[in-house]
């Protein structure tokens, strides 16, 4: 009886203990799986638009040079000096055209002087005591002495509007190269149209569709903080730069009071209109080690799915997907440390 007893014991334990067991079995992967938070992702309306840096310059860039080989017998002006087009700005040593305007004058004599013998030998010609060749000769020469004049006189023109250099566009001195006295070996003063300015900006392919000539864009400048100047494209280059995968953008602002300068850095904005996109909060957005991919945790009925994303703008704390992801998604915001792909979660309220 107390061998039955003892053997009732024995087994009433054992019983419990399967079935404390069989109940932690039930228990411990409830509370082990991880908990996440969630947030479900709508496509809203958002605006398209790029940003881009650049630096200002000049519109055009002209360097005033002359071809005379003559010193230089005055400047007019300095670097910083607004010049007007046609305005004098170099002033030459005329040496040079007082010896052409005396190489003229002897030319002029010499056909004169043809002329007459040229005449004579018509004259005996017509009495019968002349040849018709002499004539031909000398009309030849008297031929060619008329085209060496008006050589000359074209030569004497260049010579003469080299002596006073004139601004071909009316800008700023931004550079002098040479003094009173100086024999000028290359361009004497550079002079800069300001206005207007432009910005040359060097944008990605992927917009190469977009940007048409004449649209407007947002320029703003470091030095005057979020200022808009409003500005235009106006040349789209036609290549793309097989290294950078960009391609030049010119675009023009104007220059009122002269507040802008050659050199400022630009930042420039490009509008595009506006577009569907699913937005997902910058939380959900995770990167790879070692690689460039950014992706997300898909939650499905208690289930994570690891899932890559094209992202586009940042919209404050918000990303603009421009692919991976489809209206109505729900993605993983909290406790993404522990999740591997297809692993059970709990979804924390």
């Amino acid at each position: 009886m107390k061998a039955r007893t003892i053997f009732s014991l024995v087994l009433a334990a054992a019983v419990l203990t399967a079935c404390s067991g069989k109940k932690d079995q039930q228990q411990d992967p409830q509370e082990e799986l991880p908990q996440v938070k969630v947030q479900t992702v709508y496509e809203e309306q958002v605006t398209q638009s790029s940003e881009y840096t650049a630096t200002v310059e000049a519109f055009k860039t002209n360097n005033i040079s002359s071809n005379s080989g003559a010193r230089i017998k005055r400047l007019l002006v300095d670097v910083g000096s607004h010049v007007r087009a046609g305005q004098s700005v170099v002033i030459l040593d005329d040496v040079n055209v007082s010896q052409q305007r005396m190489a003229i004058d002897q030319q002029r004599i010499a056909l004169a002087n043809l002329k007459r013998e040229l005449d004579r030998a018509k004259e005996l010609v017509r009495i019968g005591g002349g040849t018709q060749q002499t004539v031909d000769q000398l009309q030849a020469q008297y031929d060619a002495q008329a085209r060496a004049i008006d050589s000359s006189t074209r030569s004497l023109t260049t010579m003469q509007e080299n002596t006073v250099l004139t601004a071909p566009m009316s800008g700023v001195v931004t550079a002098k190269n040479y003094d009173a006295g100086d024999l000028p070996a290359g361009p004497i003063l550079v002079i800069e149209q300001q206005q207007p300015l432009k910005v040359v900006v060097n944008v990605n392919e992927s917009d190469f569709p977009k940007v048409k000539a004449g649209m407007a864009v947002d320029v703003r400048l470091d030095t005057y903080g979020d200022e808009v100047f409003p500005g235009r494209v106006h040349i789209v280059h036609p290549t793309i730069d097989a290294g950078s995968r960009t391609f030049q953008v010119e675009i023009t602002i104007n220059n009122g009071g002269n507040r802008v300068h050659t050199g400022m850095f630009a930042r420039v904005t490009f509008n595009f209109g506006t577009a569907h996109s699913v937005v997902v909060p910058d939380r959900a957005i995770q990167k790879q080690t070692g690689s460039g991919v950014r992706y997300v945790w898909v939650n499905n009925n208690g289930t994570v799915e690891f899932r890559e994303v094209q992202l586009g703008q940042r919209l404050g704390n918000r990303y603009e997907v421009l692919g991976g992801l489809v209206n109505g998604t729900q993605v993983v915001t909290d406790g993404q440390s522990r999740l591997t792909n297809g692993a059970r979660v709990q979804v924390m309220k």
